[in-house]
Order: C-alpha cells, then structure tokens, then sequence
C-alpha cells in the first residue's frame, strides 16, 4: 500500500501553470506531466496525456507493464491527433512520467525530463533516464557537465509525447520497501534544485504533504524559472 501527495505550483516566472498531475489511489496510478506549446497548447497537451492515460488504465483491468506502455502510446496518438485538428494546438507536446501500482511491483514509465526517483534512507537514487539532447547527444560526444549546464542545447527534448507517431516509452520496475520515498517531478524542480538538497528534504520530519510543499519552496527559492510540479509515494 501506497501513501501519496501530489503538488503543482506555476513558479515565480511563469503566469499559467503548463504541468499537470494525477494522484489516484483507486487505480493505483501516479502522473506527472509538463507540457510544451504557443498560448495554452501545454496545457491543454499535459492535461490530454493525464486524463487519457488514467481512462485507459481505469478500463484495462489487471495492471502490468504492458497496459502501461499502450496507455502511453495512447495518449501520444490523442495529442497528435488533437494538434492536427486545431491550429492553435499545433506543435504542442508534453513530457510524461508515471508510477503504477502491480501487484508488490511499482512499475515506472515516462517520456522526456520528468523524472521518477527513490529515497532511501538519505540517499536519493534517479530511475528514469532524461529523453534530452543533453543526455542522449551531448553527453555521449563527451561535452563535460559544466559546459553542458548552459549549452544552447540544454532544453531540448529527444521525445515527447505527442511529437512523433512512434513514440520511445522507457520503463522500469521497482519493489519499494516500507518507509521508502518514490517522488515524480517535473523539471521545474529537478533542473533548479540541486540532487542533495531535494535528498535532504526528503529525509527530515513531516507529512508527505509537508516534504511537497519544502520542495515547492526550494525550487521557488532558487528562482522558481519553471512549473514546478511533485508528486509523493511513501511505500507502507
């Protein structure tokens, strides 16, 4: 059994919020998505990718890796397919990274930056790997990482949801043990704050919604440039 909080904030430079989060005990499922595109098309992006995700989950029965990957591959056609039919819309896209409860398994799931991490004891482990120009590129011609924190090319997405018919879901499986943090993020969160500070967080005193409005804060207190969106899960 899971214990989770989920928490969105717009940050201090951004006036409408582009993330979007599902936190759904019923399910069992856990979404965090940031969305990309001209006037409201982000948001209208993450918000499409959540909901279809959650319906197709909700109808598929059993859970498993599988039904997880098709509810991805589904959400990406719905926003193509919405782009394609509302100029507005065109170009819009959005990251996606979820957590679903199988069984003593929690299988992981995402497209783009938004990550998926584990909390131990202190120590804060990432699970997912970022679909970006800076790790699948830049990384691997051997550009070092500080030249890489204000490369040109930092912000730029290898995938996404809702950007290309075939659509690259990675996953992974985890077996939390009890008292162990899983958090979701956005990268208004993880791009601003650095790894220790969040493991920090992470570790002290109070409830999980305690520990999602800390790292609300610190992101916003390290200039909040982004949407900053957490979701929690405590494994019981």
């Amino acid at each position: 059994m899971l214990e989770a909080f989920g928490l969105s904030d717009p940050g201090c430079v951004r006036q409408n919020n582009e993330d979007c989060y599902l936190v759904s005990p019923t399910t069992g499922l856990y979404l965090v998505a940031d969305g990309m595109g001209g006037a409201q098309a982000g948001e209208h992006a993450s918000k499409l990718a959540v909901d279809t995700v959650a319906a197709f989950i909700q109808k598929a029965g059993e859970p498993d890796a599988e039904i997880l990957f098709q509810a991805f591959r589904e959400a990406n056609l719905r926003v193509m397919t919405k782009a394609a039919s509302d100029p507005t819309l065109e170009g819009m896209g959005t990251t996606l990274v979820a957590a679903l409860e199988s069984g003593p398994d929690l299988l992981i799931a995402s497209v783009g930056d938004s990550r998926a991490y584990v909390h131990r004891g202190s120590e804060l482990t990432g699970v997912t790997e970022d679909q970006t120009w800076v790790n699948e590129v830049g990384r691997r011609l051997g550009i070092d990482e500080a030249s890489l924190k204000t490369h040109p090319m930092r912000h730029v997405l290898t995938m996404a949801i809702g950007v290309s018919p075939e659509v690259r879901v990675h996953s992974y499986r985890l077996q939390p043990h009890t008292g162990e943090l899983i958090l979701l993020s956005s990268d208004g969160l993880h791009g601003v704050v650095e790894q220790g500070v969040i493991a920090d967080t992470l570790s002290g005193n109070g409830s999980l919604q305690a520990k999602c409005e800390r790292l609300i804060e610190a992101a916003k207190q390290a200039g909040g440039p982004d949407n900053i969106t957490v979701v929690l899960l405590k494994a019981g």
